[in-house]
């Protein structure tokens, strides 16, 4: 039998490359790359939603009305994931490609919550939108804009794995707030530099189960400690 051939459902290029939305023929699966390389697709989301789900469980469970800012919008998964808890009040989400804004916004990923009246959407390099967020205003920063430090979708990317910008973080937090940030793969660079800006984090281990195949995630976790 031969396999159905991909649907290429949007395309867009800027200064970074190219950003390509496209249904496999295979699967059906949606699928995002950027520059040809694969980054996610809908069939297997358990990572996206991890993200939130370990993030949220290690902000004190007391706390609530908390303001969130997802660094990555991707197909949503994350964002869709901390819509369903019920302490969340708000949601920065900073996404350098105004083109998958876009086609969300168009309807062309299924399920997008970027309607939902807590959601504001910042299009810009998360660099800049942390910096220019008030000072203690946030309680919970989940980082995904790449699969961590040794797996860049753009090498400019690096910059947001190193101390300048974690300590950007920092001032953005609120008091005992959270920054969180997810890794394919464990990173002793990563984890010195948070130690140097907030004295100490927290790598934590998350199996998932991706089809036939169990792999390992990293969440490093760095809490803003008076």
């Amino acid at each position: 039998m031969t396999a159905m051939s991909s649907e290429y459902l949007a395309h867009s290029t800027s200064e970074r490359g190219d950003v390509v939305l496209r249904r496999r023929g295979d699967d059906g699966a949606l699928e995002l790359r950027v520059n040809g390389v694969f980054v996610m697709d809908s069939l297997e989301t358990r990572s996206e939603r991890l993200l939130a789900s370990v993030a949220l469980d290690a902000v004190a469970p007391a706390h609530d009305n908390l303001t969130l800012l997802l660094g990555g919008l991707g197909l949503g998964y994350t964002l869709a994931a901390v819509l369903e808890d019920e302490r969340v009040a708000s949601v920065v989400v900073a996404e350098i490609e105004p083109a998958l804004v876009a086609w969300h916004r168009r309807g062309l990923v299924p399920g997008s919550r970027l309607d939902d009246p807590r959601v504001h959407v910042e299009v810009g390099d998360v660099r800049d939108v942390v910096a220019a967020l008030d000072e203690g205003s946030i309680d919970l920063m989940a980082i995904d804009v790449d699969n961590g430090p040794g797996f860049l979708v753009y090498d400019a990317n690096a910059a947001v794995y190193g101390a300048p910008f974690l300590s950007s973080c920092r001032t953005a937090l609120r008091e005992h707030g959270l920054l969180a940030v997810w890794s394919g793969d464990s990173s002793p660079s990563l984890t010195s530099a948070l130690e140097q800006v907030y004295g100490s984090c927290t790598e934590r281990r998350v199996p998932v189960e991706l089809g036939r195949r169990s792999t390992t995630y990293h969440l490093f976790l760095a809490a803003a400690s008076p």
